[in-house]
């Protein structure tokens, strides 16, 4: 459990001081954020602001959780480095979509097809890689079943897996990409998400099925290490959003938003909890539907259903103050990641409360 505790620290002091590094670099070479001009007027004067400050964040969560193994004298998993695999390698999608943002000086980058093979390509290694590796008890960081709060149903088999999986990832790495656009408000959703995954990492490592006979333990190839890299995620996150609190000093840009949605999916598959991510992220989700209503109500009716979207959007055109918003949309995120939580340790309630 030190090693948590470690990852957790040294991550959150690397991004504490390490952004204010970036922010000057940044400013130098000239790389501030595009604003696009159909969105909310007051937006405008965000442009320039520093951005891809989601460089520092995986820097951070690499760093702490790679110096927390060797403080601690434990050894890297299999597991850990597949998820951190994801989160750098859809990180590194979306800087080379912001630095075309910067270098072009324009509101878009990689045109969307080109960004989804990027997001197909990272996250099919990942699925391909997550099958393999079975350790002594032949358990793998991912499954070939689908999974609520533990597998369940028969196995989907290899291919299937694979296609779920892509789903999962370039579903959630998107939604929390929609979800960034107000100072703070994809940082705080998708901390509380990391903060719930070290709980259920920490569960599932005290009911393993190495560990104990219980009827309902858990299959998760390994869980303590999953918890360290959701601390070293969560304390780069924090540092992170020191700096990115309203009024943001420096953007995640699509750097940072589609890092975090992989490491929270990468998280959830080999947790063998990919449908529960559904209620932990319940945010990023109902954020999601809003865009998926407003365009589909304007190709089949030519009306909108909101004033504009993603819905944080909607409530600024109605006057909303941005820290309003944010605030308001934490506490949502908050009650699902509760209600997410409750549902995980009631189905086992004799972990939370042992005899």
């Amino acid at each position: 459990m030190r090693t948590i505790l470690v990852a957790a620290i040294l991550s959150l002091v690397i991004g504490l001081l390490a952004t204010p590094l970036w922010i000057r670099v940044v400013r130098r070479l000239g790389y501030g954020q595009m604003v696009r001009e159909e969105g909310p007027r007051s937006h405008l004067g965000k442009r320039g602001t520093p951005t891809m400050g989601g460089t520092v964040l995986i820097v951070a969560a690499l760093a702490g959780y790679a110096i927390a193994h060797l403080a601690t004298v434990t050894r890297p998993t299999v597991s850990g480095a597949l998820v951190l695999f994801l989160m750098t390698g859809l990180g590194l999608v979306g800087f080379v979509d912001d630095y075309i943002k910067v270098f072009k000086q324009r509101s878009l980058g990689l045109r969307s097809g080109a960004k989804m093979i990027g997001i197909i390509v990272v996250g099919g290694v990942f699925a391909l890689l997550s099958l393999r590796f079975p350790n002594g008890y032949g358990m793998t960081p991912a499954t070939t079943h689908l999974s609520f709060l533990r597998d369940f149903g028969p196995s989907l088999g290899p291919w299937l897996c694979v296609l779920w999986a892509l789903a999962m990832i370039a579903g959630t790495s998107n939604a929390v990409n929609l979800t960034d656009g107000l100072d703070g408000l994809a940082a705080g959703a998708v901390g509380m998400v990391l903060g719930a995954y070290i709980l259920i990492s920490d569960r599932q490592l005290r009911g393993s099925c190495t560990l104990t006979l219980e009827p309902h333990c858990y299959t998760v190839r390994d869980p303590l290490d999953l918890a360290v890299v959701a601390a070293a995620a969560l304390g780069a996150l924090i540092g992170f959003l020191w700096w990115n609190a309203p009024p943001a000093k420096i953007f995640m840009g699509d750097t940072g938003s589609l890092a975090l949605g992989g490491v929270i999916v990468g998280l959830a598959l080999s947790t063998q909890t990919e449908i529960l991510l559904v209620v932990l992220a319940g945010l990023p989700v109902i954020i999601t539907l809003s865009v998926i209503i407003q365009v589909g109500s304007f190709k089949t009716t030519r009306r909108r259903v909101f004033k504009m979207a993603p819905l944080q959007h909607h409530f600024e055109l109605s006057g909303w103050a941005e820290t309003t918003i944010v605030v308001r949309f934490w506490l949502v995120s908050a009650l699902c990641v509760a209600a997410g939580l409750g549902l995980f340790y009631l189905d086992n309630p004799s972990f939370l409360f042992p005899l």
